[in-house]
């Protein structure tokens, strides 16, 4: 939105929103503004008379200005109406009108010259997620039979369409309450589109170099030089307005003169002239752009309002953007061979596919993939990463059939839920191997835009190990496990056999294996230094066909008798006979060390070659931990019986209504709110006196528990703060009176009245929205487990029930869940149940900022939310809002 644009009372500028259409370019969402009748006009007047009678039934020509006032002027509640505009020009318009409490008609309309990009469908999925906001729970549309277009829209988004013909018009009614077939659609469509969009950025026949220059000392420069040297398959073109010719090339003055539709513009200008650039891209058409000039964001001041204006022009006129502050771009297909990056050489050819942020790290990556012989598939660079990020480039990779294993390094991440979404989708047909750095509340790199976060550190490693994704520490361990997942099978199991010839070698490896959670079941098995090749492939053979074994580390001191490369070759071709893994340890071997070998073009199954056991013991634990959540039941989303969202809805909106700050909620409330999702909270009172105290429990029924409502004690137990069994009022007197002596002086003698639970083991649930990650599900063993030692699991909604399944065992103190020490074990199904509902919670409603299920007592016949505190606050715009848009 222009920020000179004078907006309405109540205009909602959270709906606003970029989106990527289905070809790849990008829209910008936003509410209709009462200044937009002229374009209203325009858009009318453009449309082919067909089109017009497919929305309005009739052949008008011209909108009245009384009808454009109408469209034009609504109230963003009971009238609703969304435009996505490229270059200020609207492309579709969508609308609601309420027709009762639950219930809107829809209708659209989609600029003839745009048809086909899926604008339709991108504003049914908005309207119906706003819809919903106010109560709106079913939309209706009337349709002519003859318009496919529109009526494809309806029945494609996934929702249950009712149809019904009357006096030749279609009427459709159809709930717009998300399911998954249409969140799976929405998903679906919005990685096609993501990965459409960074093809054309990774995939270009046509690039320009704007700000190419003759000397050799500018990057403009450099940048051609290195697209030429690569021989790129496609053109390339150098726009420089005080040259005629630089490298050999034909220059041109401005980018709108260099022929055909420029696929990449790569800019090379310095900061302040890179808005005018943008715009000259704008004009001619170009669909995407690589900003490689410094001075915006990463220095602050002037250069975040600059950024800022580079991220609205750019996003404003429908094109991508990678950088600013930019290393470059790689594709080493021999169809595409594209060096658009500050890199003299090109990587050799390979399958990994590589993304970093800043420049610097960029070149270590690459100059470590180089080192290693490693073959890279792409690589990109996204420096200040205002557009494109990792997210772009794994939706990418996923239908990349050259690109085999992702590795990221990640200095800060903009949209971690949508991270998780994507790279679970990855992982599960290619590894995703991330070195991480500084994603927390201190460490965002400058120039990088990132909400800040509250969560604790293990709520991001949550998230990896929830997404499947390998977490390394560094860019030398995430090149050893890649080498061995790009060139070896994934490990079958845990079961390892280590062959060599030096018993302290098969010792060390040995101790390596067993120290990262592997077994060795086959050896060590040492040969003498002065082994012939023949015992050598004997002892090979011997471990590759041992039914006990899932992979192979061979460990080989340079031999005397047999050639060193005659071994390499003995592996390697005990290697390919099998679908075992196979990872090697050659000390001091001549031209594999710390390589990989890789067959000409890159293909084979080549053997990943470490220069220490450790190495190799790492990067075997790493993929086969990678191979186990892959295999493994990854179970089916959690949807808890018994929930009325609306109530609970209710709930919040009332206490908006009059708090609109937010608080927390009083015991009836929570009980409300809790209760239309299925959980039950333990009434208690608070009392002041002894004979409140003995009428609350005759009222609530005995047995009771008398216990301090201090927070710094009511969740402690033991016999400081509670009294447990009180069977009659004279035990209730008594524990009064103990209670209140003990407790007064410390300011904690303010007491309640419970029923007296089953005997079981106090558990924390808790769910916190978060403004980086959005809602985090916790659980923890309530008491010191939690209050002491931190042991306490997350986990990010939506769960699958197996996800719940393992945040519970994942705590270290599970075991007394389980039947620790001969006792009982509690109902685990109800305990996950419960869970469950936690999560739906947090994942509905944003408002729901704050809950604690505190204690729960679990045991064998169930489980009992004792206490139980819920804050609510104006919902915050998620990272990740469940409707397409670019963050």
């Amino acid at each position: 939105m222009s920020e000179d644009v004078e907006l309405p009372p109540g205009y909602p500028v959270q709906w606003e929103a970029d989106v990527v259409l289905r070809d790849g370019s990008v829209g910008h969402l936003r509410p209709i503004l009462p200044t937009d009748e002229e374009k209203i006009h325009a858009f009318h007047a453009r449309q082919s008379d067909e089109s017009i009678y497919m929305r309005f039934f009739a052949p008008l020509r011209r909108l009245s200005d009384k009808d454009v006032h109408r469209f034009t002027h609504v109230d963003y509640v009971d009238r609703v109406a969304l435009v996505i505009t490229v270059s200020d020009e609207i492309l579709g318009i969508g609308r609601y009108d309420r027709i009762d409490a639950t219930s809107a008609e829809v209708a659209f309309n989609v600029s003839d010259h745009y048809q086909g990009r899926g604008i339709g469908s991108v504003l049914l999925e908005h309207l119906a997620a706003i819809a919903q906001e106010f109560g709106i729970t079913r939309f209706t549309a009337e349709v002519l039979p003859q318009n496919r277009k529109m009526l494809t829209v309806f029945s494609e988004a996934g929702y249950e369409v009712s149809r019904k013909v009357e006096d030749g018009i279609v009427a459709l009614h159809f709930d717009i309450e998300p399911t998954d077939r249409s969140k799976a659609v929405a998903m679906s469509r919005e990685h096609r589109a993501e990965a459409i969009s960074v093809s054309r950025i990774m995939r270009p026949r046509i690039v320009a170099v704007i700000g190419a220059g003759r000397s050799p000392k500018t990057m403009g420069h450099h940048f051609l030089k290195n697209l030429l040297e690569a021989e790129f398959t496609g053109e390339v073109h150098p726009v420089n307005r005080k040259a005629k010719a630089i490298l050999g090339r034909t220059t041109y003055d401005r980018i709108g003169d260099v022929p055909g539709p420029v696929d990449l513009a790569v800019i090379a200008v310095p900061a302040p002239k890179v808005l005018k650039v943008v715009d000259e891209c704008a004009e001619a058409g170009v669909a995407a752009l690589l900003v490689v000039s410094a001075g915006f964001g990463e220095g602050g001041g002037e250069g975040d309002e600059l950024q800022a204006e580079l991220v609205r022009r750019v996003r404003g006129s429908g094109m991508r953007i990678v950088g600013p502050n930019s290393f470059g771009i790689i594709n080493t297909h021999p169809g595409m061979s594209l060096n658009a990056s500050l890199s003299p050489t090109m990587p050799p050819v390979g399958h990994l596919g590589l993304f970093s942020q800043s420049g610097a790290l960029g070149i270590a990556v690459l100059a470590s993939a180089a080192r290693r012989n490693l073959g890279i598939s792409t690589f990109a660079s996204a420096g200040n990463r205002v557009d494109v990020s990792g997210n772009d480039l794994m939706q990418y990779w996923i239908d990349d059939d050259d690109t085999h294993a992702v590795g990221l390094y990640l200095e800060s991440m903009g949209n971690p839920r949508k991270f998780s979404r994507i790279a679970r989708n990855l992982g599960l047909i290619k590894p995703v191997i991330v070195v991480q750095s500084g994603i927390s509340a201190y460490g965002t790199p400058p120039g990088h835009r990132v909400r800040r976060t509250k969560v604790r550190p293990a709520v991001f490693g949550a998230m990896l190990r929830q997404a499947g994704v390998v977490r390394v520490s560094n860019v030398h361990q995430l090149f050893d496990v890649a080498q061995l997942v790009v060139h070896q099978p994934l490990p079958a199991g845990r079961r390892v056999a280590i062959v060599g010839n030096s018993a302290a070698l098969g010792a060390l490896s040995a101790g390596a294996v067993a120290g990262r959670g592997l077994t060795v079941t086959h050896g060590p098995v040492s040969l003498p230094s002065d082994a012939t090749l023949e015992e050598f492939r004997d002892v090979l053979a011997t471990a590759f066909d041992d039914p006990d074994v899932d992979s192979v580390m061979t460990c080989f001191i340079p031999p005397i008798v047999a050639h060193d490369e005659d071994v390499t070759e003995a592996v390697r071709a005990a290697a390919r006979g099998s679908d075992k893994t196979c990872v090697a340890t050659f000390l001091g071997m001549r031209g594999v060390d710390s390589s990989t070998h890789i067959d000409e073009g890159g293909t084979g199954q080549a053997i990943p070659v470490y220069a220490m056991p450790e190495d190799a013991a790492y990067a075997l634990a790493k993929a086969t931990k990678y191979a186990e959540w892959r295999n493994k039941d990854h179970g089916v989303p959690v949807a808890p019986a018994g929930i009325n969202r609306r109530v609970a809805e209710d709930v919040v909106h009332t206490v908006l209504s009059v708090s609109p700050e937010g608080r927390r909620l009083n015991p009836d409330e929570t009980r409300a709110l809790l209760t239309a999702y299925g959980i039950e909270v333990w009434p208690s009172r608070r009392v002041t006196t002894v004979e409140e105290a003995v009428e609350a429990a005759e009222e609530i029924g005995y047995p009771v528990v008398l216990k301090s409502a201090a927070p710094m004690l009511r969740h402690q137990g033991g016999i400081t703060g509670v009294r447990v069994d009180l069977g009659n009022a004279q035990s209730v007197t008594e524990a009064w009176i103990s209670l209140h002596d003990r407790l007064s002086p410390l300011a904690a003698g303010q007491l309640e009245v419970q029923r007296m639970a089953t005997p079981g083991v106090a558990c924390l649930v808790s769910s916190d929205e978060d403004a980086l990650f959005g809602p985090v599900v916790s659980f923890g063993v309530a008491g010191l487990p939690t209050e002491l030692l931190d042991d306490i699991a997350h986990r990010i909604p939506p769960l699958t029930d197996v996800a719940v399944s393992e945040l519970i065992s994942s705590v270290k103190a599970a075991p007394v869940l389980h039947g620790h020490r001969g006792s009982t074990p509690v109902h685990r199904a109800a305990l996950a149940d419960l869970i469950a509902r936690v999560s739906v919670i947090s994942d509905d409603m944003p408002e729901v900022v704050s809950m604690r299920l505190n204690p729960v007592n679990a045991h064998p016949g169930g489980v009992e939310v004792l206490g139980a505190e819920v804050t609510v606050a104006p919902m915050a715009r998620r990272t990740d809002p469940g409707r397409r848009s670019l963050t």
